[in-house]
């Protein structure tokens, strides 16, 4: 019997439907965590979070097939998480407007409020590579994959955002004293 493929590299087009399953279970069990944290940390409301991971899971055992021939299934579940926890958000700001941003008691991820404030403020190409780093500790490279964006766009993206962060926090810091 083959190995499971990796959960970073590309899959090989040959490779049957039970590795599929085996390396969708490995990733599962090994990332869930860092799954559930970007979902959280996106979301803000861990219900949410938790049906968002689970759904990008339950879309990548449908869509086995296509995994196999399809690159990096590491890169696919992420992505399909991000696109997941982002229509869950429309539908959110549509039901309930402001209820995409939660209250700060709500939070699991972000315990400052001016933090949690200045990071929904930024826009939603720079919050979801601020996440996928610091929240999935994914590289420059996976953020790419995930996002479909070169490795310089994530890292210029990253450091604006940073910068963005700073300049606003900072402002905060010295407009409190």
């Amino acid at each position: 019997m083959r190995e499971p493929a990796s959960l970073g590299t590309t899959m090989e087009p040959e490779t049957d439907e039970r590795t599929t399953m085996v390396a969708i279970e490995q990733l599962y069990r090994q990332r869930y965590g860092d799954f559930l944290r970007t979902a959280i940390a996106l979301l803000h409301d861990a219900d949410l979070a938790h049906e968002a991971v689970q759904e990008a899971f339950a879309q990548a055992v449908r869509a086995q097939a296509s995994l196999r021939s399809n690159g990096s299934l590491d890169a696919w579940v992420w992505r399909t998480l991000v696109n997941v926890s982002m229509s869950q958000l429309r539908q959110a700001s549509k039901a309930r407007p402001h209820a995409a941003f939660g209250h700060p008691a709500d939070q699991e991820g972000l315990y400052w409020p001016e933090l949690r404030s200045e990071v929904s403020e930024l826009p939603e190409r720079q919050r979801l590579v601020l996440f996928l780093r610091h929240y999935a500790d994914l590289s420059y490279e996976q953020i790419g994959d995930v996002l479909g964006i070169e490795r310089g766009t994530v890292a210029a993206t990253l450091h604006t955002a940073h910068d963005r962060l700073r300049k606003r926090l900072e402002g905060g810091v010295t407009n409190e004293r």
